[in-house]
């Protein structure tokens, strides 16, 4: 295989090609394109899959859904049983049985070369492997949310701008029209200076308790999966219950931050900021295993005297999505297509050319493997993505501390908290360490 320069270079003069738009002095064969005209594997994005679950494998389908614009021909995964059936997948697509499978990721990231890797893992895996990655100097397709500590969000941007790699973070909701459409109409003051943002989340998942224990599955390599995080005997939490406890993730609150509070920014121009107050409180479980809340409800304070609130749904008068008040109206957009406004007319509105047009993609996964062939940046590049999980995670310091937190956005510091500013970050488990950038 070529080195990944040569490679990036021959992509980026080969895209116009691929996308039917040169001109040639005679009729180029179907067979020599590939088979049945399809692009040839050598000019396909090569790829890799870190974590063959149920997300990774709905990502994973959604790029071969791209006309053959990628190859995948690598999986790792520490369930045996998961990664034999995303070989498969791989393998009847590439029709051929060369789809190489790994059970750690070192080795995998040691051994293979890539254009590109997508990383859908339980959260508190994100701050290693995402860091990792981008020091392979692989472009990456990110699950959110990226970090599970502000620290390791920290890193995980250091080292993404640092090896100057293309980053999409799985935040698709900035590739749908309506939470486009109302981003850029307030983006334009369509309903004036916003003073205020509502976010509502899902609720958190209530009556779980203490799974018993059980026999590690034969398939599964428990250790690894619980990798940084504390040793634990297993109870069948894997896959997709870990979000209900925090060694693992923040629940809803952290689970949902990357599309909701991500919109919110987006409209508000809040991209590459933060609050300055964040104060909150929560309602956990009372008893069992499963400790993430179950209710929550967080107000921001940013520098210019808006407010954001961030609140499990059923706390909010909107329920769930993103609404944006200004001193002229407020634009409510949510999952589902859905968009209103406190006066419809305010949607019919054309965004004239010398007004703010925000990033357009119809397609989030076509949006990456175009910006991996042109080097120009992606719609949801790894700041946006940083800053929209700080506020959940700042959010969580509060609710955890009991304390007013008091954030510096420039120099991303907790501000005269010393309790505070050690909940940024978290122990790791031996031999585990966030690596160097």
């Amino acid at each position: 295989m070529e080195t990944k320069t040569s490679r990036r270079d021959f992509l980026k003069k080969s895209a116009s090609a691929i996308a039917g738009t040169f001109v040639v002095p005679y009729i180029v064969p179907a067979s020599s394109l590939g088979r049945g005209g399809e692009i040839p594997p050598s000019d396909r994005i090569v790829m890799g899959v870190i974590g063959t679950g149920s997300q990774g494998m709905s990502d994973m389908r959604d790029f071969m859904r791209l006309k053959d614009q990628t190859r995948f021909v690598a999986l790792c995964d520490v369930d045996a049983s998961r990664l034999a059936a995303a070989k498969e997948t791989v393998d009847k697509v590439n029709r051929s049985r060369d789809c190489r499978i790994y059970a750690d990721f070192r080795e995998f990231i040691d051994k293979e070369n890539l254009d590109a890797v997508l990383i859908a893992l339980p959260d508190h895996w994100h701050g290693i492997i995402y860091t990792e990655a981008a020091m392979k100097k692989w472009d990456v397709y990110g699950e959110k949310p990226i970090c599970r500590t502000i620290n390791e969000g920290k890193v995980i941007v250091s080292a993404v701008k640092k090896n100057g790699i293309i980053w999409q973070t799985g935040s698709w909701q900035r590739s749908q029209e309506n939470f486009h459409h109302g981003a850029e109409l307030v983006a334009n003051g369509r309903i004036g200076k916003i003073k205020y943002i509502e976010v509502g989340l899902p609720d958190g998942e209530r009556g779980i308790g203490t799974p018993p224990l059980q026999e590690v599955p034969k398939e599964l390599n428990w250790d690894m999966w619980l990798g940084p995080a504390l040793w634990v005997p297993y109870r069948g939490v894997c896959h997709w219950n870990w979000r209900w406890i925090l060694d693992y993730s923040g629940g809803q609150l952290t689970d949902w931050a990357g599309h909701h509070i991500d919109i919110a920014n987006w409209g508000a121009g809040l991209e590459h900021t933060g609050p300055i107050e964040i104060e909150g409180n929560g309602v956990y479980p009372v008893e069992g295993i499963y400790n993430a809340p179950v209710e929550y409800d967080i107000l921001c304070k940013y520098a210019d005297g808006m407010e954001m609130r961030v609140a499990n749904a059923s706390r909010l008068p909107k329920g769930m999505g993103t609404c944006w008040y200004g001193d002229l109206g407020w634009i409510h957009v949510d999952r589902g297509n859905k968009i209103s406004a406190s006066n419809p007319k305010i949607l019919e509105e054309k965004i004239k050319g010398d007004e703010i047009h925000l990033y357009k993609s119809n397609n989030h996964y076509h949006n990456f493997i175009d910006c991996i062939r042109s080097r120009k940046e992606t719609i949801c590049p790894i700041e946006p993505a940083y800053r929209a999980i700080s506020v959940a995670l700042l959010g969580e310091i509060a609710m955890t501390t009991g304390q007013k937190i008091k954030w510096d956005p420039e120099k991303e510091e907790i501000i005269d908290n010393q309790e505070a500013s050690r909940l940024m970050g978290r122990p790791l488990r031996k031999p585990w360490t966030l690596p160097i950038v």
